[in-house]
Protein backbone atom coordinates (compact mmCIF):
# COMPACT_ATOMS: atom_id res chain seq x y z
CA UNK A 1 0.00 0.00 0.00
CA UNK A 2 1.75 3.41 -1.05
CA UNK A 3 1.32 6.33 1.45
CA UNK A 4 -1.17 8.15 -0.36
CA UNK A 5 -3.49 5.32 -0.31
CA UNK A 6 -2.24 4.22 3.39
CA UNK A 7 -3.09 7.97 4.33
CA UNK A 8 -6.74 8.05 2.62
CA UNK A 9 -7.08 4.61 4.29
CA UNK A 10 -6.16 6.27 7.63
CA UNK A 11 -8.10 8.98 7.24
CA UNK A 12 -11.19 7.28 6.49
CA UNK A 13 -11.29 5.07 9.68
CA UNK A 14 -10.64 7.78 11.69
CA UNK A 15 -13.29 10.08 9.96
CA UNK A 16 -15.55 9.74 13.09
CA UNK A 17 -15.64 8.34 16.52
CA UNK A 18 -17.53 5.02 15.64
CA UNK A 19 -14.55 2.30 14.61
CA UNK A 20 -12.23 3.48 17.16
CA UNK A 21 -14.98 3.29 19.88
CA UNK A 22 -15.21 -0.33 18.29
CA UNK A 23 -11.66 -0.88 19.65
CA UNK A 24 -11.79 0.85 22.60
CA UNK A 25 -14.70 -1.32 23.83
CA UNK A 26 -13.50 -5.20 22.94
CA UNK A 27 -10.49 -4.16 25.07
CA UNK A 28 -12.30 -2.70 28.19
CA UNK A 29 -14.63 -5.35 27.99
CA UNK A 30 -12.10 -8.85 27.54
CA UNK A 31 -8.36 -7.59 28.46
CA UNK A 32 -7.47 -10.09 31.00
CA UNK A 33 -4.94 -7.29 32.60
CA UNK A 34 -7.50 -5.56 34.70
CA UNK A 35 -5.24 -2.30 35.22
CA UNK A 36 -6.42 -1.03 31.87
CA UNK A 37 -4.18 0.21 29.37
CA UNK A 38 -4.82 4.11 29.63
CA UNK A 39 -4.07 3.62 33.21
CA UNK A 40 -0.73 1.95 33.02
CA UNK A 41 0.17 4.50 30.13
CA UNK A 42 -0.51 7.31 32.26
CA UNK A 43 1.32 5.56 35.51
CA UNK A 44 4.10 5.86 33.43
CA UNK A 45 3.71 9.47 33.23
CA UNK A 46 6.29 12.03 35.11
CA UNK A 47 4.58 14.90 35.45
CA UNK A 48 4.79 17.77 37.67
CA UNK A 49 3.05 21.29 38.17
CA UNK A 50 3.18 24.27 35.68
CA UNK A 51 4.01 21.87 33.07
CA UNK A 52 2.90 21.99 29.34
CA UNK A 53 1.89 18.56 27.70
CA UNK A 54 0.76 17.78 24.00
CA UNK A 55 -1.03 14.95 22.96
CA UNK A 56 -0.40 14.54 18.79
CA UNK A 57 -3.32 11.93 17.65
CA UNK A 58 -5.56 12.11 20.86
CA UNK A 59 -8.47 10.47 19.21
CA UNK A 60 -11.70 10.95 21.21
CA UNK A 61 -9.69 11.70 24.25
CA UNK A 62 -11.27 9.01 26.59
CA UNK A 63 -7.99 7.92 28.44
CA UNK A 64 -8.47 10.95 29.84
CA UNK A 65 -11.58 10.82 30.97
CA UNK A 66 -10.45 9.72 34.72
CA UNK A 67 -7.19 11.28 34.77
CA UNK A 68 -8.15 15.11 34.58
CA UNK A 69 -8.68 15.49 37.88
CA UNK A 70 -5.33 14.04 38.75
CA UNK A 71 -3.52 16.96 37.09
CA UNK A 72 -1.98 19.58 39.43
CA UNK A 73 -4.40 22.30 38.02
CA UNK A 74 -0.99 24.65 37.26
CA UNK A 75 -0.68 21.87 33.89
CA UNK A 76 -1.85 22.83 30.48
CA UNK A 77 -2.82 19.82 28.26
CA UNK A 78 -3.12 20.35 24.98
CA UNK A 79 -5.27 17.65 23.50
CA UNK A 80 -4.41 17.66 19.13
CA UNK A 81 -5.51 15.54 16.18
CA UNK A 82 -5.22 15.56 12.59
CA UNK A 83 -8.68 14.79 12.23
CA UNK A 84 -11.02 17.92 12.78
CA UNK A 85 -14.03 15.51 14.27
CA UNK A 86 -11.90 13.25 16.47
CA UNK A 87 -11.15 17.55 17.49
CA UNK A 88 -14.86 18.04 17.88
CA UNK A 89 -15.11 15.10 19.69
CA UNK A 90 -12.40 16.19 22.58
CA UNK A 91 -13.82 19.34 22.93
CA UNK A 92 -17.39 18.17 23.52
CA UNK A 93 -16.50 15.89 26.43
CA UNK A 94 -14.08 18.12 27.72
CA UNK A 95 -15.41 21.37 27.22
CA UNK A 96 -15.69 22.16 31.29
CA UNK A 97 -11.59 21.69 31.61
CA UNK A 98 -10.31 25.32 32.10
CA UNK A 99 -6.69 23.63 31.90
CA UNK A 100 -7.26 21.64 28.56
CA UNK A 101 -7.01 23.27 25.05
CA UNK A 102 -7.68 21.87 21.56
CA UNK A 103 -6.27 21.72 17.63
CA UNK A 104 -6.09 20.01 14.94
CA UNK A 105 -2.52 19.34 14.25
CA UNK A 106 -0.74 16.96 12.05
CA UNK A 107 2.62 16.29 13.70
CA UNK A 108 4.71 16.46 10.11
CA UNK A 109 3.81 19.82 10.67
CA UNK A 110 3.16 21.15 14.52
CA UNK A 111 2.59 24.61 14.50
CA UNK A 112 4.32 25.66 17.61
CA UNK A 113 7.37 27.24 18.47
CA UNK A 114 10.59 25.43 19.41
CA UNK A 115 11.43 23.62 22.78
CA UNK A 116 7.76 24.69 24.43
CA UNK A 117 6.28 21.24 25.28
CA UNK A 118 7.48 20.14 28.91
CA UNK A 119 5.78 16.51 27.41
CA UNK A 120 4.94 15.31 24.54
CA UNK A 121 2.23 12.18 24.17
CA UNK A 122 1.76 10.14 20.85
CA UNK A 123 -0.47 6.80 21.57
CA UNK A 124 -1.19 4.02 18.76
CA UNK A 125 -0.62 6.64 15.92
CA UNK A 126 3.28 6.82 14.96
CA UNK A 127 2.86 4.13 12.68
CA UNK A 128 -0.19 5.76 10.59
CA UNK A 129 2.83 8.82 9.52
CA UNK A 130 3.83 9.16 6.19
CA UNK A 131 7.09 10.88 6.87
CA UNK A 132 7.68 9.36 10.19
CA UNK A 133 11.28 10.66 10.07
CA UNK A 134 9.84 14.33 9.52
CA UNK A 135 6.99 13.90 12.41
CA UNK A 136 9.78 12.41 15.28
CA UNK A 137 11.94 15.42 13.90
CA UNK A 138 9.15 17.90 14.61
CA UNK A 139 8.46 16.11 18.35
CA UNK A 140 11.90 16.78 19.27
CA UNK A 141 11.85 20.07 17.70
CA UNK A 142 8.91 21.51 20.01
CA UNK A 143 9.78 19.40 23.28
CA UNK A 144 11.87 21.16 25.66
CA UNK A 145 15.73 20.14 26.21
CA UNK A 146 14.54 18.40 29.61
CA UNK A 147 11.61 17.09 27.79
CA UNK A 148 10.03 13.24 27.53
CA UNK A 149 8.29 12.28 24.90
CA UNK A 150 6.21 9.10 25.55
CA UNK A 151 4.51 6.79 22.71
CA UNK A 152 2.84 4.10 22.54
CA UNK A 153 2.19 1.13 20.46
CA UNK A 154 1.66 -2.60 19.21
CA UNK A 155 4.16 -5.12 18.67
CA UNK A 156 4.54 -7.31 15.75
CA UNK A 157 3.07 -10.65 17.65
CA UNK A 158 -0.32 -9.27 19.24
CA UNK A 159 -3.97 -9.79 17.42
CA UNK A 160 -4.07 -9.15 14.16
CA UNK A 161 -0.93 -11.77 13.51
CA UNK A 162 -2.35 -14.34 16.02
CA UNK A 163 -5.92 -13.93 14.22
CA UNK A 164 -4.43 -14.14 10.39
CA UNK A 165 -2.41 -17.30 11.48
CA UNK A 166 -5.70 -18.92 12.70
CA UNK A 167 -7.57 -18.16 9.65
CA UNK A 168 -4.66 -19.14 7.32
CA UNK A 169 -6.62 -21.58 5.72
CA UNK A 170 -9.07 -18.75 4.59
CA UNK A 171 -6.34 -17.26 2.90
CA UNK A 172 -6.03 -14.81 5.38
CA UNK A 173 -2.89 -12.79 5.58
CA UNK A 174 -0.90 -10.60 8.31
CA UNK A 175 -1.10 -6.80 7.29
CA UNK A 176 -0.82 -5.41 10.15
CA UNK A 177 0.92 -2.21 9.47
CA UNK A 178 4.61 -2.63 10.97
CA UNK A 179 6.17 1.06 10.02
CA UNK A 180 6.71 1.91 14.50
CA UNK A 181 6.44 -1.39 16.35
CA UNK A 182 7.85 -2.75 19.48
CA UNK A 183 10.27 -4.44 17.87
CA UNK A 184 11.73 -1.36 15.38
CA UNK A 185 10.40 1.58 17.61
CA UNK A 186 13.60 1.39 19.51
CA UNK A 187 15.88 2.44 16.71
CA UNK A 188 13.51 4.59 14.73
CA UNK A 189 13.70 6.53 17.86
CA UNK A 190 17.41 6.76 18.71
CA UNK A 191 17.59 8.26 15.25
CA UNK A 192 16.28 11.37 16.90
CA UNK A 193 16.74 10.73 20.68
CA UNK A 194 19.47 10.65 23.18
CA UNK A 195 17.39 7.83 25.65
CA UNK A 196 15.11 5.79 24.45
CA UNK A 197 13.50 2.96 27.00
CA UNK A 198 10.92 0.18 25.97
CA UNK A 199 8.35 -0.97 28.54
CA UNK A 200 5.81 -3.74 28.15
CA UNK A 201 2.28 -4.15 29.26
CA UNK A 202 1.40 -7.61 30.02
CA UNK A 203 -2.04 -8.45 28.63
CA UNK A 204 -4.28 -10.72 26.25
CA UNK A 205 -8.09 -11.53 25.45
CA UNK A 206 -10.70 -13.34 26.54
CA UNK A 207 -13.19 -13.54 24.23
CA UNK A 208 -16.34 -14.90 25.07
CA UNK A 209 -18.88 -13.48 22.52
CA UNK A 210 -17.39 -13.51 19.09
CA UNK A 211 -19.88 -11.18 17.66
CA UNK A 212 -17.76 -8.18 19.50
CA UNK A 213 -14.91 -9.56 17.91
CA UNK A 214 -16.41 -9.28 14.64
CA UNK A 215 -17.16 -5.78 14.86
CA UNK A 216 -13.75 -5.41 16.03
CA UNK A 217 -12.46 -7.10 12.87
CA UNK A 218 -14.94 -5.06 10.28
CA UNK A 219 -13.80 -1.67 11.84
CA UNK A 220 -10.51 -2.29 11.01
CA UNK A 221 -10.64 -1.14 7.15
CA UNK A 222 -6.72 -1.74 7.43
CA UNK A 223 -6.74 -5.43 7.40
CA UNK A 224 -8.88 -6.34 3.96
CA UNK A 225 -8.41 -9.81 3.91
CA UNK A 226 -10.33 -10.80 7.53
CA UNK A 227 -12.97 -8.19 6.31
CA UNK A 228 -13.63 -9.49 2.91
CA UNK A 229 -14.98 -12.41 4.43
CA UNK A 230 -18.82 -13.14 4.89
CA UNK A 231 -19.53 -12.70 8.45
CA UNK A 232 -21.04 -15.87 9.15
CA UNK A 233 -17.89 -18.01 7.46
CA UNK A 234 -15.79 -15.67 9.85
CA UNK A 235 -17.72 -16.78 12.43
CA UNK A 236 -18.06 -19.61 12.16
CA UNK A 237 -14.11 -20.10 12.14
CA UNK A 238 -13.68 -18.68 15.07
CA UNK A 239 -15.95 -20.39 16.99
CA UNK A 240 -14.32 -23.76 16.25
CA UNK A 241 -10.88 -21.97 17.67
CA UNK A 242 -12.70 -21.58 21.02
CA UNK A 243 -11.85 -23.54 23.96
CA UNK A 244 -14.83 -23.77 27.05
CA UNK A 245 -16.44 -20.94 25.07
CA UNK A 246 -13.30 -18.60 25.26
CA UNK A 247 -11.08 -17.27 22.64
CA UNK A 248 -7.95 -16.80 24.09
CA UNK A 249 -5.92 -13.94 22.19
CA UNK A 250 -2.46 -12.49 22.61
CA UNK A 251 -1.87 -8.98 22.97
CA UNK A 252 1.43 -7.10 22.65
CA UNK A 253 1.58 -3.01 23.54
CA UNK A 254 3.71 -0.73 25.16
CA UNK A 255 5.37 2.68 24.87
CA UNK A 256 8.76 3.81 24.57
CA UNK A 257 9.99 7.05 27.00
CA UNK A 258 12.75 9.27 24.80
CA UNK A 259 14.43 11.91 26.22
CA UNK A 260 15.84 14.38 23.92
Amino acid sequence: MDLEHQYNAVQKQYKTAKNLNLRISLHAKYSTNQIGFGNWLFSQYDLAPNMRILELGCGTGEMWDTKLHLLDPSIKLLLTDFSENMVSVVKDRFHAASNVSYDVVNIENIPYRDSCFDRVIANMMLYHVPDLDKGLSEVKRVLAEDGYFYCATYGEHGIMPFLAELLKDYNVKDTTNKKFTLQNGHDLLKEHFSQVERLDYEDSLAITDIEDLLNYIYSLTLIPDMAKLERETLKKALEQKMDRHVLNIPKEYGMFLCRK
